[in-house]
């Protein structure tokens, strides 16, 4: 029997310095999308950011609908819609278009929005996030299951709502609820009985909190009658990968100073330590990204199942630290190199290549007697006129025997 197959995907929020075309750097956020459905990734998970000029995809439903026209395979979900941002209704009734039009591969990540700048511009208050993340899930998950809706908060109204169309997905489409330190996420997922979506999983915080945050989780969906599930559990993390450790640190210098600077000086979430260190060696040692080769992804994931107690995908945080040819490289050498270690998907091949290598002189033996057996049975046959000497020497014959012989 094979074991739990881990999944493989993106967090692209994206982040795209401000030197570069926007245009462009959406494009190529596309492009990822394709590369990844074409190297067998599961899952991409798509932004919604509205400030700071960093994070720039607004709508993630629109992104969805677009690479969904390109890609075949890979599931795409909002990585997440702020529902603080939207009506209810609104939002529900595009999700489930989504679900429709790619015939069930869209998810629903959702949170309360990471940019206070985002907030503060359409003049909501930061504290009051979270609790509006709450009271909009509440009724988006009804909706989403076909259900008439009558609900008043200070913020939205809804008189019999109702989407026009049956979610394609049934009993809807799969929610995920993104969660970091705090147990807001968690709870909300327990609550609901949707999958957990831990975005800073490297992060010192959010790694130390995993097991806290399952736990949480699980008890909330006890109290709700609901069950939680590993296999929809995903954790994200920024790796960058190459043939060589050198080669990787060499890559990222061409923009993780840019990313670094973006958390420091404006997204006011700092992921990295200040000081004279260099944060390459920084971000390694304190476990919150890999620089390296596809062995060092592979002992991270290892760390990440250990602290988690298992989980059902792991998706790479892009991150732009390396130019676009390196950047798919590291991608190609992930789905090589890394993703069989946790699918499984070498576990014949490597019993086959031990099997007949155990068994390969005895073969060769038998082999060869074969190759003898059918030799003798034409020299038996038509003589030894049209034997090479070389192969007659194979079978201890030196000359070709007189035919009176």
């Amino acid at each position: 029997m094979t074991s739990a197959k881990l999944r493989f995907g993106a967090f692209i929020a994206p982040f795209h310095s401000l030197d570069e075309n926007p245009t462009l750097a959406i494009e190529r956020d596309l492009e990822l999308v394709q590369l990844m459905d074409r190297l067998g990734y599961e899952e991409a998970w798509i932004g919604e950011h509205h400030s700071a000029g960093f994070e720039i995809i607004a709508s993630p439903e629109v992104f969805i609908a677009a690479a969904a026209e390109r890609t075949k395979h890979i599931r795409l979900g909002t990585g997440v819609s702020s529902l603080p941002y939207h009506h209810p209704l609104m939002l529900a009734d595009r999700i489930n278009q989504l679900d429709h039009m790619t015939r069930g591969r869209v998810m629903f990540g959702v949170g309360p929005g990471a940019l206070p700048s985002d907030a503060i511009m359409m003049g909501i208050q930061p504290i009051k996030q979270r609790d509006m993340m709450d009271e909009a899930l509440e009724v988006i998950v009804r909706l989403l299951k076909g259900e008439t809706v009558t609900h008043k908060t200070d913020w939205f109204e809804l008189n019999e709502a109702r989407l026009q169309m049956t979610p394609f997905s049934r009993p809807h489409v799969e929610i995920a609820v993104a969660s970091q330190v705090s147990p807001t996420g968690a709870r909300a997922a327990g609550k609901h009985g949707a999958g957990l979506l831990s975005i800073g999983a490297t992060s010192a915080g959010g790694f130390n909190a995993l097991a806290s945050n399952w736990a949480i989780a699980e008890e909330q969906a006890k109290e709700h009658g609901m069950t939680m599930d590993r296999d929809a559990w995903r954790l994200v993390g920024p790796m960058h990968v190459a043939e060589t450790r050198e080669k990787a640190r060499e890559n990222v210098r061409f923009g993780l100073h840019k990313w670094i600077a973006y958390f420091r000086d404006v997204a006011a979430l700092p992921l990295v330590g200040e000081g004279d260190a260099d944060p390459i060696d920084m971000m390694i040692e304190s476990g919150m990204a890999v620089i390296g080769t596809p062995e060092d992804a592979i002992a991270q994931l290892e760390r990440l199942q250990s602290q988690s107690g298992g989980f059902g995908c792991f998706l790479q945080m892009a991150h732009n630290w390396a130019d676009w040819a390196q950047t798919q490289r590291s991608y190609e050498l992930i789905a090589r190199h890394v993703a069989p270690k946790f699918q499984g998907s070498n576990v014949n091949r490597d019993l086959s290549y031990e099997r007949v290598g155990a068994t390969r002189e005895d073969a060769m033996n038998q082999a060869r007697a074969a190759v003898g057996a059918s030799i003798f049975k034409h020299i038996a046959e038509k003589g030894t006129d049209n034997i090479r000497p070389e192969i007659l020497e194979v079978m201890g014959m030196t000359k070709k025997p007189d035919a009176a012989e």
